[in-house]
């Protein structure tokens, strides 16, 4: 059974409520702040690489289904033969960027809005987005008795996971474009911006406190099995149907000392990610008892067939729509301009992808030089 890391919590909590409001503001997708420890692990075997060990860290989400789903097959430690997997789960992107920061964790899943956090607050310093892990997974549900039509959100009460976070920029980008004025501190305006945190926003739709939200999965598809309605799958949105929802980042201290396990790893979501794209089923089925493992409670088969086809798992971190989104941060006022230059290193995944025989990625410009 998992264990709760109690320090780093305390510690991740006290770090992320010091942060600069425009920084701190992005936040995770999450649904809370625990961090829990994985002691159920697949035998490391095989040559040992430089590290003993590499520590992993992501969220009990269906979007880092890569993590998921590598660990509960096998398929992530088999490339690191002797080298240990470690992992800890994360609720918020505030602690496990903080685990990060403090070297408790070595590689993690996360997505952009911490990942552009993180890298802004330490000028640069202490991570790189090393791969990508998937796109989409986000949906726009309503109260269908109550909104009918896009134009119909106006007036309404739609909640966002977290002010500033991943979701909440990029609804408040989406109200901007239909010419509606919202203040993004308050979330007061055209539209009610309601931050809710994912564990209660269910609660919240049942009781009449919020209208619809714009959420990730599986919250969107919980919602609808409470009778809500998909109205806009976010995707839509994005060139290609598609936007970076989760990134692999790796401290730049362990991508310097240990480049083989870095390497290593990222052969293991590669062929994770084709795993999971070749046995959808399965895949889901494996994503699901890992959930379980960790919390004690898996999906229900209702609402994990509603959230999957949203997702797709992909080696591509799509660099240009991390960009995107943080240039839609600053539109929103909640971030200063950032300097990104350098928030990608995607050698050691080009040549995993060239070994495979797969297409290399693109940096969009912002990798090291």
């Amino acid at each position: 059974m998992p264990s709760t890391t109690r320090t780093t919590t305390r510690r991740a909590l006290a770090a992320a409520a010091t942060l600069p409001l425009l920084i701190g503001a992005l936040a995770s997708c999450g649904y809370g702040s625990d961090a829990k420890t994985d002691e159920k692990k697949v035998a490391a075997e095989g040559e040992k690489l430089s590290a003993d060990t590499v520590r992993l860290g992501y969220f009990p989400n269906l979007t880092h289904a890569t993590a998921l789903v590598g660990e509960q097959e096998g398929l992530l430690q088999k490339e690191l033969g002797g080298t240990k997997l470690v992992s800890t789960t994360f609720n918020a992107g505030p602690s496990e960027i903080e685990a990060l920061n403090a070297g408790s964790i070595d590689i993690g899943f996360i997505g952009p809005s911490p990942s552009i956090n993180g890298y802004v607050k330490t000028k640069g310093t202490n991570l790189r987005i090393v791969g990508g892990s998937a796109s989409g997974g986000v949906k726009l549900v309503v109260n269908p008795a109550k909104i009918k039509t896009l134009d119909d959100l106006k007036g309404k009460k739609i909640a966002t996971p977290q002010l500033g976070n991943t979701q909440d920029v990029a609804f408040l980008n989406w109200i901007s474009e239909k010419g509606w004025k919202v203040d993004a501190q308050s979330g007061k305006g055209d539209v009610s911006v309601v931050r809710t945190d994912n564990k209660v926003t269910p609660n919240a739709y049942a009781s009449g406190a919020i209208d619809g939200a714009w959420v990730p999965e599986p919250t969107a598809s919980k919602l609808v099995g409470d009778g809500a309605k998909v109205l806009l799958d976010e995707s839509d949105l994005w060139p290609d149907k598609k936007f970076v929802i989760t990134n692999v980042i790796v401290s730049q201290k362990f991508l310097k000392e240990h480049p083989d396990v870095v390497e290593a790893f990222l052969r293991g979501t590669v062929k994770t990610n084709a795993w999971i794209n070749a046995n959808q089923d399965k895949a889901k089925e494996s994503a699901n008892s890992k959930l379980k493992a960790l919390s004690g409670k898996a999906l229900s088969d209702k609402v994990i067939d509603a959230a999957w086809p949203s997702i797709q798992f992909t080696n591509d971190p799509l660099a240009a729509t991390l960009q995107s989104q943080a240039d839609h941060a600053v539109k929103a006022g909640l971030l200063k301009k950032p300097e990104l230059s350098g928030i990608y290193d995607l050698k050691a995944l080009n040549k995993v992808l060239k070994a495979e025989g797969q297409s290399e990625v693109s940096d969009a410009g912002l990798g090291v030089k």
